[in-house]
C-alpha cells in the first residue's frame, strides 16, 4: 500500500480519535509500510501525533462554525447577542473536551501530550493560532468587535488561556471548568463581561 503523508495523518487521527495509542511499530504494520518510511513520510512520533492532533481540532473547529452557521447563518451575533467568534471558540472548546480519545491520551500521556498540544514551534499550537486569528477576523471585518490590540496578540492570549483551562487536569490538577473560560474569553474580547453572564460569576 502507497500512503502519502496526509493520508498517514488521518490514519493517526482515527486512531486518537478512537483512543488507541499510537505505537508506531504497530501504526507502521497495520499501515502496510516500514517504520522507517513512516518516518520519511510523516516524521518522528511526536510529528505524527502533532499533525494528526491538528488534524483533528481543525476539524472540530469547522464543525463549530457550521453549527453557529446552521442556526445563525451570516449573522455576527446569535440571537442572544453572542459574538460569533466566541459561540464557536466556546462550541469548539466543549467538542474538545468531550473526545474521549482526546482525553485519554491526555490521560496515559501527559507529558507527551502537552509537549506536542503547546509547544510554539511545534505541529499544533501555531496552526491554532492562526486559525483564530482568521475566526477573529471575520467578525473585526463584519464590524463584530474592534480589537484593543493586534489580532495576533489577541489569539495568542486567547490561546493560552483556552489551553489553561482545556488541560487544567493536567496542568493544575483541577477538573476544566469550561463556563468560566467563556466568560473569561469573552471579556478579554469584548472588553467587558456580557450581561447575561455576569450573574454566573467565574
Amino acid at each position: 500500500m502507497s500512503l502519502n503523508a496526509n493520508e498517514i495523518v488521518r490514519a493517526a487521527a482515527h486512531w486518537i480519535d478512537r483512543g488507541v495509542r499510537l505505537d508506531t511499530r504497530t501504526f507502521a504494520a497495520e499501515l502496510g509500510i516500514s517504520r522507517s518510511t513512516l518516518f520519511r513520510r510523516a516524521g518522528n512520533r511526536e510529528d505524527l501525533m502533532g499533525d494528526a492532533l491538528w488534524y483533528l481540532g481543525n476539524g472540530t473547529m469547522d464543525h463549530a462554525i457550521r453549527v453557529f452557521e446552521k442556526e445563525n447563518g451570516d449573522a455576527v451575533r446569535s440571537a442572544t447577542g453572542e459574538l460569533r467568534c466566541l459561540a464557536v471558540m466556546r462550541q469548539y472548546r466543549s467538542d474538545i473536551a468531550g473526545n474521549q480519545g482526546f482525553r485519554r491520551l491526555l490521560a496515559e500521556e501527559p507529558t507527551v501530550a502537552i509537549r506536542v498540544l503547546t509547544d510554539p514551534r511545534g505541529r499544533v499550537q501555531p496552526r491554532v493560532m492562526a486559525a483564530h486569528v482568521n475566526l477573529l477576523g471575520r467578525d473585526v471585518e463584519a464590524g463584530g468587535f474592534v480589537p484593543a490590540v493586534s489580532l495576533e496578540s489577541l489569539c495568542y492570549a486567547i490561546v493560552r488561556l483556552g489551553e489553561a483551562f482545556l488541560y487544567s487536569d493536567v496542568l493544575a490538577s483541577r477538573a476544566p471548568d469550561l463556563d468560566a473560560a467563556s466568560t473569561l474569553l469573552a471579556a478579554l474580547v469584548e472588553g467587558h463581561v456580557p450581561a447575561s453572564e455576569r450573574t454566573a460569576g467565574l
